[in-house]
């Protein structure tokens, strides 16, 4: 335990660093906005494509983990749902805490790290649960929350998630270098070179533009927030762990990759959509704070249980 504690260590200091940095004034909201962007759009999105055309569809899909990640995400949510409506929250937020529950960082914080702690194997295993969680979760929640304002379903709300998923760069990245896979094209030296640098600026830009943005974040209404952050860091990946370890055939490896994913803290992007909406962006930012704040211990302990599979 020790040992992957000082393992994943590094990665949170530089999230402290980010932190640390944004909370003094040395880093601007501003910045941390741009240096976002650029690893968004450039740094992580080359990293995925090379990672992606690298591999065959067959080794990043298969249907044992595609039904035990989704299934066991999809208890976690309709849960928490249920415990937001029992308090009588609108629809609408309990979409927002539904999201916090299952949704983890993992494009920015996921694969990096467990690239790099678990291995190059790795990598399939988590662009799946990525795909999961931006192609299924991450159109649900836009679905909900404006066909509950709208108080219908309709084909303007299908047309907004398409275009939501179509301008995403990391679902660009991964279909691309998949399609050059699948084609077998040769990647030029050079330009594996250059994707190579590019990508090689994910991790740290990613760890320190994560720690950056939680120095805007506020820490209001805290027991929700709390509530929440047990979700994601404890039910989620107990409940991935069950399905993925019981109820499904998954290879013990991927299912290690799984469970670790699903112990990550909660997705920046779910903040993002929640001030897009105008929905509970206070709860999200405390939520996203406490869970990756506890996530230096939680996903050490995770992460070191996985690796004896």
């Amino acid at each position: 335990m020790w040992d992957i504690f000082l393992q994943t260590l590094p990665f949170f200091m530089l999230i402290a660093l980010g932190y640390g940095s944004g909370r003094t004034g040395f880093f601007s909201p501003e910045a941390t906005a741009y240096l976002t962007k650029f690893v968004f759009y450039f740094a992580l999105s080359a990293m995925l494509f090379r990672f992606s055309a690298n591999l065959s569809l067959a080794e990043i899909f298969d249907w044992q983990f595609f039904w035990a990640y989704l299934s066991a995400s999809t208890v976690i949510y309709v849960f928490a749902t249920l415990v937001a409506l029992r308090r009588r929250a609108p629809v609408t937020e309990a979409a927002v805490e539904a999201q916090c529950a299952v949704i983890g960082n993992v494009g920015f914080l996921g694969i990096p790290m467990l690239v790099l702690l678990l291995g190059e194997g790795a990598v399939g295993p988590v662009m799946m649960v990525l795909a999961i969680d931006l192609i299924v979760f991450g159109s649900l929640i836009v679905i909900l929350i404006t066909g509950s304002r709208d108080g219908r379903m309709s084909p303007k709300v299908l047309w907004t998630v398409a275009v939501g998923l179509i301008k995403n760069p990391m679902i660009v990245s991964i279909t691309l270098g998949l399609l050059v896979s699948a084609g077998n094209y040769p990647i030029p030296v050079p330009v594996n070179d250059f994707l190579t640098l590019l990508g090689a600026a994910a991790t740290p830009g990613a760890l320190f533009a994560i720690g950056a943005s939680l120095a805007s974040k506020s820490a209001e209404r805290l027991a929700i927030a709390g509530w929440l952050s047990f979700c994601k860091l404890i039910l989620h990946p107990a409940a991935v762990a069950i399905a993925a370890l019981f109820l499904f055939d998954v290879d013990p490896y991927a299912a290690g990759v799984m469970i670790a994913a699903a112990s990550l803290p909660v997705a920046g992007n779910v903040y993002i959509l929640a001030q897009h909406y105008g929905v509970a962006p206070t709860r999200v930012s405390a939520s996203i704070l406490m869970s990756t704040a506890a996530s230096v211990v939680t996903v050490s302990l995770v992460i070191a249980w996985v690796t004896t599979f």
